[in-house]
């Protein structure tokens, strides 16, 4: 774990007047090289911290030998005792869209209910069953992680290399982008799969170096106008914020290494961004 590096992002998302005490920073910094260790992780990172109403989840994300891949996610109370998120998978997701509603409670094991009457068979047949989905909290924490991950989670490019495998590392020759570079916002790519990529035409492909350019910039988003893009510090620091998941917020400091992101907010998607923008 990177020290700096949760220290600068949990300062850029202090004007959001959401933050770390510095007793959580201590307990992190010592819980985090024990979290390493215990998992046999390459890196531990410091994802952020949901809001609920009884408690606040704190999250890590250990990551293996792919940057990208099989990445763990775990939750804790305390930012002491750490637990292994379950995976986010499309029926957990399915079930945590349809029963899970409003603010997180803080409970992992709280349970959501959410029951409905479907139809089920056609004309003369049809009957009218009454059908419950329960999901737990723990089970929507997941899901939420990795739906913020998918959505907004970002890195500079050039951070990270694509090896002819298909492995993703750290770049360890990236000395940042420069400060010109670092004020565009297609200089920054979503650290997941990608998905715009795959649609590309040959043509189009045939610009992109294919060691580097094998994410989806965040320039080609929809709603164009979901990032707030600007150079703080005297425009030492660059810092991008989601108007999506609002509580994102990503920074890089031009021509250095360092960029990280951290998500510091109640979980919930932000319904109201096509009425922002």
């Amino acid at each position: 774990m990177d020290s700096d590096t949760l220290h600068y992002s949990v300062d850029f998302t202090a004007g959001s007047g959401l933050t770390l005490s510095s007793e959580q920073r201590a307990a992190l910094q010592t819980s985090l090289v024990i979290l390493k260790r215990n998992y046999k992780f390459n890196r531990v990172l410091f994802w952020g911290k949901i809001l609920g109403l009884k408690c606040d989840y704190f999250i890590a994300q250990g990551v293996e030998e792919d940057e990208i891949r099989n990445k763990k996610s775990l939750y804790s109370l305390n930012c002491i005792d750490w637990h292994l998120l379950p995976q986010a998978t499309e029926s957990i997701a399915a079930d945590v869209a349809l029963a899970a509603q409003g603010r997180f409670t803080g409970d992992p094991s709280h349970e959501y209910v959410h029951t409905e009457t479907r139809t089920e068979g056609e004309g003369d047949e049809a009957t009218e069953v009454e059908v419950t989905v329960k999901v737990n909290e723990m089970s929507r924490l997941a899901t939420t992680v990795s739906n913020i991950d998918k959505d907004v989670s970002v890195v500079p490019r050039g951070a990270f290399t694509k090896s002819p495998s298909g492995k993703v590392q750290i770049n360890r020759s990236f000395g940042g982008l420069h400060p010109t570079e670092a004020a565009k916002l297609h200089n920054y790519l979503h650290f997941r799969e990608p998905v715009n990529l795959k649609k590309k035409s040959i043509l189009e492909m045939s610009d992109l170096n294919p060691a580097l350019d094998f994410l989806d910039p965040l320039s080609e988003d929809i709603p164009k106008g979901s990032w707030s893009l600007q150079l703080e510090q005297g425009g030492t620091v660059c810092v991008l914020r989601s108007l999506l998941w609002m509580g994102l917020t990503f920074f890089h400091v031009p021509q250095t290494p360092q960029h990280g992101y951290i998500y510091m907010g109640d979980g919930l998607l932000n319904l109201d961004l096509p009425f922002m923008i």
